[in-house]
């Protein structure tokens, strides 16, 4: 039989009023710590469920949030998915996420979403700008900037991309290296922006030079990293090692390095931005920099939860931010 609310307010003791109220954590509600609890165990020990449908009505919220990413074949997209929905749950709340290169609808389909009450609010990965960040003001529904910025907003949540780059230049200085190149990110990215910034930065403090061709721009793919690692090796003096802006695209670098004949970290060391399962079973085991994806949908799903759609939103999540060192990168060769 269905377990009602009728049920669990009878075995705790208290009016369904109060169920209901605990169960929307209503601020005002006024009860001892231990009712609160024990109508939280009772919950649990009836595995009662609310009724979604009439919640929504009841209270005017579809309680989903909506997360649009510019792909799911980029595997830094899981981690940050698997936060926000994570944090999600927490909340109460459900999470519909979706591809704007996959489905092609782009923006306006779910802000279209957002009119019609169907989602309380949008986590908005995408690669789009300018004319989208007019769309998500005008929209008068709360949205968070994920992973990125875009000029003239004041609502997002991002890594710290820059300490990132200067943990992995700083691994390649000590081992050695002095020609260190960049396997950068899109031009138009953000993040790829904020990388290379730290890329710059970390050699400046090195005192080492960057060179005309030192760096090369692809997109977040393996294919775009092969073809970039591929420019990189053309010019006149080759690197000693190569840092790249994404775990995606460092495959695709490993891949073309393997098939040209280089031994790695023999003739050239690889370091990437990003760590993932995948990367110690690549050949040779990837070196990466750990950045908290996880914690960014997370906190990025509590911010918009929490607050107005006209309210400030600037976070950086910093911690944690970690070096993993792994096969791929050694002393440059003699």
């Amino acid at each position: 039989m269905k377990v009602t609310l009728n049920d669990v307010a009878l075995l705790a003791g208290v009016d369904r009023s109060v169920v209901s109220r605990v169960i929307n954590d209503d601020p005002r509600l006024n009860v001892r710590p231990e009712t609160r609890q024990r109508v939280r165990e009772t919950i649990d020990k009836l595995g009662y469920r609310p009724n979604a449908a009439a919640r929504s009505l009841r209270t005017a919220r579809a309680y989903m949030f909506g997360l649009l990413i510019p792909d799911f074949a980029n595997p830094v997209y899981a981690e940050i998915i698997k936060g926000a929905e994570r944090a999600a749950g927490t909340l109460g709340y459900g999470l519909m996420t979706a591809s704007s290169r996959g489905v092609r609808l782009g923006l306006e389909h779910y802000l279209d979403l957002l009119g019609q009450g169907r989602v309380d609010g949008l986590l908005f990965a995408g690669e789009e700008s300018g004319h989208e960040l007019a769309q998500l003001r005008g929209s008068q529904v709360p949205w968070v900037l994920v992973n990125r910025t875009i000029a003239g907003s004041h609502r997002y949540v991002i890594l710290d991309d820059a300490r990132g780059s200067e943990l992995a230049v700083n691994h390649l200085v000590e081992l050695g290296h002095r020609r260190i190149a960049h396997l950068a990110g899109p031009e138009g990215a953000d993040t790829a922006r904020r990388r290379l910034a730290g890329y710059l930065s970390a050699m400046r403090n090195a005192g080492l030079t960057v060179g005309p061709h030192a760096i090369e721009h692809a997109d977040y793919t393996p294919a775009g990293g092969a073809a970039a690692l591929d420019r990189l090796l053309s010019a006149p003096t080759p690197p000693t090692a190569v840092f790249v802006a994404n775990v995606a695209s460092a495959v695709g670098a490993l891949h073309a390095l393997h098939a040209l004949g280089f031994s790695v970290p023999g003739d050239i060391s690889v370091v990437a931005i990003h760590d993932m399962p995948l990367a110690s079973h690549l050949v040779p085991a990837l070196t990466t920099v750990r950045m908290p994806l996880e914690e960014l949908g997370r906190r990025a799903l509590e911010l918009l939860a929490r607050h107005g759609p006209d309210d400030t939103i600037a976070e950086v999540v910093t911690e944690p931010v970690e070096l993993v060192v792994r096969a791929s990168t050694g002393p440059p060769a003699r």
